[in-house]
């Protein structure tokens, strides 16, 4: 069209300048999309908000929106969100189920399957602090029965002291006489759900989730020895370096004397920015 460039801006509600000025990007895009895309191929299941917290544990300067704005561009998928559940109220509306109000207020705990590369089964107690969501254990053997949920518990009492309340389904570890004397004689008490209604025990459940959606599916156990290392590497990675929305994108127990490297897996471990990562492990960015 032969029409002058000060017309056709001025029909456009453009301004002239952004017709001459080149557009630049920023001189660490370059790097800080390849440790982004290195964090998201080693979490697959992390978003970009906890991606983005990663990198700022990793010394970079840098917001969720421009987190964001990269991760579309490099077509990265956002894992999908866990369906809300409702909750079990009174018929006076109030909710009946036990809130935590401080830490060592309400554990729960619960048991996961899984399976060796031979088909054995494998089975996993995890134990879960509900206010601060931290893991607290996670026993993993052949069989676990009422004896070895006393033995779990008795090492956290003395580590940790006694709870106030333990939260738990009514599978037949948890509800045996055995248990219930223990727990009671110790001092603390104990906080069965309602029969078939695992909404009422959400934190463990939830972790259960976790571990399963970012561990357990992805991982071929070859011997019960291997999968308690690597799965307590992994109660590790989750207790100090993951990133959780709940506790504003910060671990529930971050130690700060220990090197990020230490965890499972590695997050990144390198100086102060500019944050960069080695090249050897740095993908190529199309």
């Amino acid at each position: 069209m032969n029409i002058s460039e000060r017309r056709a801006c001025r029909a456009l509600g453009q301004h002239r300048s952004t017709q001459r000025k080149v557009p630049r990007g920023r001189d660490d895009e370059e790097a800080l999309t390849a440790d982004l895309v290195a964090l998201a191929e080693k979490y697959g299941r992390y978003g970009y908000r906890k991606i983005s917290a990663l990198l700022k544990a990793a010394g970079w300067f840098v917001n969720d929106k421009r987190v964001e704005r990269i991760w579309r561009r490099e077509g990265l998928k956002v894992p999908a969100n866990q369906p809300k559940r409702g909750r079990i109220w009174d018929n006076d509306g109030s909710c009946v189920r036990l809130r935590p109000e401080h830490r060592n207020h309400v554990w729960s705990y619960d048991f996961v399957e899984a399976r060796t590369h031979d088909g054995r089964k494998i089975r996993m107690l995890n134990v879960v602090d509900e206010f601060t969501h931290e893991c607290l254990a996670i026993r993993v053997a052949r069989k676990l029965k009422a004896i070895d949920v006393i033995d779990v518990l008795s090492d956290l009492f003395i580590l940790r002291g006694v709870p106030g309340h333990i939260r738990s389904d009514n599978g037949p570890e948890f509800v045996a006489k055995a248990v219930q004397a223990w727990i009671t004689g110790v001092g603390a008490k104990t906080a069965y759900i309602t029969p078939g209604s695992p909404w009422e025990n959400g934190y463990v459940e939830s972790f259960n989730a976790r571990l399963r959606d970012e561990l357990l599916n992805g991982e071929i156990f070859y011997t019960l020895r291997e999968a308690q290392v690597v799965i307590e590497s992994w109660r590790r990675h989750y207790n100090t370096v993951r990133p959780h929305a709940s506790l504003g994108y910060r671990p529930p127990a971050p130690e700060v004397f220990m090197p990020a490297f230490s965890a499972w897996p590695a997050a990144l471990p390198r100086p102060a920015p500019p944050a960069k990562l080695p090249v050897a492990e740095r993908p190529t960015v199309h």
